[in-house]
């Protein structure tokens, strides 16, 4: 191979990796991996006590933004910096981009949890913080997978990127208990806990690792990444902006700013397109959009996670700000709890990802693509049903199912889109599905949170000026609280705030029972239950809908387009490196390995000589 013969990018030739190196590489960059994970989702579970620490009130409608920037930040940081900081480990060296990663995120780690101020300042300190930090997952994200793929020969790779990807499965599913036992001791603890594990990992990455792969040499696409970052930040950006309120609205749709932002996004992303069909060495390779499999596999796997990306937060919102309260649960015992009752979720989705990626292997992906879809899309129809004070017991199940379907479109799915590929662009192509993957994540929260915030509006003000009455409370004020924008009352239940004793002040004296029921933990979740049902109905539905429309869509991936020869069948280790492509991990350049070390197969030279 004439590439072969090219110098090793980053770091010097060197010997084949030896058997104990590539399992120091696991052992670092599922390490790396972790840590991300867990703290993408320990401040999600931890937020209430974020924001009672730095004594921010949900009410204020200006309040709104720094919630929605601490939980999306550093997701909107994530989506649109991992394919460049793949490309630019092709050209420095991906080990050294990875170091960088970790010594970023600890860093950053080290500072949020060094945080003094409160109100505004502290809100700012920490959004900035959790936004750079974003920038040090991308970079572990984006050269982690590569790191392996160097490290471990072809019938070992696929079981490494496997392990590496369950990993990222567990550390979201560990961030929301560990997240839920220290927030309550101290919110601070929920940064700190991963800088020991960040120093360790950076200092331990630096003297271990190195660059031992044989890779082509990648020119930069300056332009087209500077259109899609920007285009995709201000697509992001507007959608941010757009489901809080503005002016006399619920939500800030007719916002000039929000309307400028979503169309100069499109716009930038437009000319992205154009720039991508004209540079040698383009971000994305959109010719591989005529492929018929590839498109209809990725369409199905933006709308699955359209679908279910603003699950988790509905979920959490409906426990910790709703049924925990009416089940007794002080607002301090909610993020542990919401935590641990929402474990079925991922104990579907991690046993049924496997499982259908090897059977797929035998039976062929279409039956699990089309199958997982309609069995998510059944579990959010069944979910709708429920009533918002559930039996636990039903609602566990329902959510075990949400995640078996998941599973068993995920695995599936990813091997669809992979095996379409030509063998030459395999990196590129797993860099723009987890690019859409992370990208549908921010906009399926937008999404969620728009369609609830519409639901609410429809009847809480009339629910709540009535409730407030019927407990005594002067029409008047009443009338006045009622009009309170839906996502500050959404915000409050989910910071586990009763609003009721800040808002009628001076009143409650007044009250017959000196307003102890309506400053009762039960009363406002009480409250808000209806209306919030109502938008969960409508949340869901869009959910089903999309869920569907990606189960049609992944009928059409059975064929491959005329004369285009797929690229080998994934191993099952392959497909489950997949499993958590949300969360980014997917190979953003092709690897050429060493020819001594990871010889092709006679299939690998049929189809690479054809």
């Amino acid at each position: 191979m004439a590439v072969a013969n090219q110098s090793r990018a980053g770091a010097s030739p060197q010997s084949a990796p030896s058997s104990r190196y590539k399992w120091i590489a696991l052992s670092n960059t599922t390490l790396g991996v972790l840590m991300v994970t867990i703290n993408q989702s320990i401040v999600l579970i931890a937020l209430p006590d974020v924001f009672r620490g730095i004594r921010l009130n949900p009410l204020d409608p200006g309040n709104t933004g720094y919630l929605l920037w601490m939980m999306m930040g550093f997701m909107v940081v994530t989506a649109v910096l991992v394919v460049m900081f793949g490309r630019l480990g092709d050209m420095f060296g991906r080990v050294r981009m990875y170091n960088l990663g970790f010594a970023v995120f600890s860093l950053c780690s080290i500072m949020l949890s060094l945080t003094w101020m409160d109100g505004d300042a502290g809100a700012m300190w920490l959004i900035g913080w959790r936004i750079v930090q974003g920038i040090g997952g991308a970079l572990l994200f984006a050269n982690s997978t590569a790191i392996l793929t160097d490290a471990f020969p072809v019938r070992q790779r696929g079981t490494a990127l496997g392990i590496n990807s369950i990993a990222a499965i567990a550390g979201s599913f560990l961030g929301l208990v560990i997240g839920g036992v220290l927030a309550p001791v101290n919110w601070k603890a929920i940064f700190l806990v991963s800088v020991p594990f960040g120093v360790f990992g950076t200092i331990w990455a630096y003297v271990k690792l190195r660059d031992n792969g044989v890779r082509r040499r990648a020119r930069m696409d300056w332009w087209g990444n500077a259109t899609f970052a920007v285009g995709l930040i201000a697509l992001l950006v507007g959608i941010t902006y757009g489901i809080q309120p503005y002016g006399t609205g619920v939500m800030g749709w007719g916002n000039p700013w929000v309307i400028t932002a979503l169309a100069g996004g499109v716009l930038l992303l437009a000319l992205f397109a154009w720039i991508e069909t004209r540079v040698a060495e383009p971000l994305f390779r959109l010719t591989l959009f005529r492929d018929r499999a590839f498109l209809a596999g990725n369409v199905a796997s933006l709308l699955t996670a359209l679908g279910r990306g603003g699950l988790q937060f509905m979920l959490i919102i409906w426990l910790q700000g709703i049924w925990l309260p009416l089940h007794g649960y002080s607002f301090e015992e909610t993020p542990l709890w919401a935590g641990i009752y929402m474990i079925p979720l991922t104990v579907g989705f991690l046993l049924s990802a496997p499982v259908s990626g090897w059977l797929s292997d035998r039976f062929g992906p279409r039956k699990f693509t089309v199958g997982g879809a309609l069995v998510t899309a059944a579990s959010f129809y069944a979910l709708m049903t429920l009533p918002t004070d559930f039996g636990y017991g039903v609602f566990a199940l329902l959510i075990l199912v949400n995640g078996v379907g998941s599973g068993l479109f995920s695995s599936p799915n990813r091997a669809e889109i992979m095996n379409s590929v030509p063998a030459e662009s395999r990196g590129v192509g797993a860099g723009m599905t987890a690019t859409f993957q992370n990208s549908s994540m921010v906009l399926s929260i937008g999404v969620f949170f728009s369609l609830m915030i519409a639901g609410l509006a429809q009847s809480l003000p009339h629910t709540m000026h009535d409730e407030l009455v019927a407990q005594g409370v002067p029409a008047a004020q009443a009338e006045g609280i009622a009009q309170l924008p839906p996502i500050a009352v959404l915000f409050a239940a989910f910071l586990g705030y009763n609003p009721f004793r800040q808002l009628l002040g001076g009143i409650l004296d007044r009250l017959p029972d000196g307003g102890a029921h309506l400053t009762s933990k039960e009363f406002f979740p009480h409250l808000i239950a209806g209306p919030f049902h109502q938008g969960l109905v409508i949340a869901f539905w869009f959910a089903v809908a999309a869920c569907l429309v990606a189960a049609l869509s992944s009928l059409l991936t059975d064929r491959v387009r005329r004369g285009h020869r797929a690229a080998a069948h994934e191993s099952l280790g392959s497909e489950l490196a997949a499993v958590a492509g949300e969360a980014g991990l997917a190979g953003n350049e092709l690897v050429v390995p060493d020819e001594e070390f990871d010889a092709p197969t006679a299939r690998d030279r049929r189809a690479r000589d054809q």
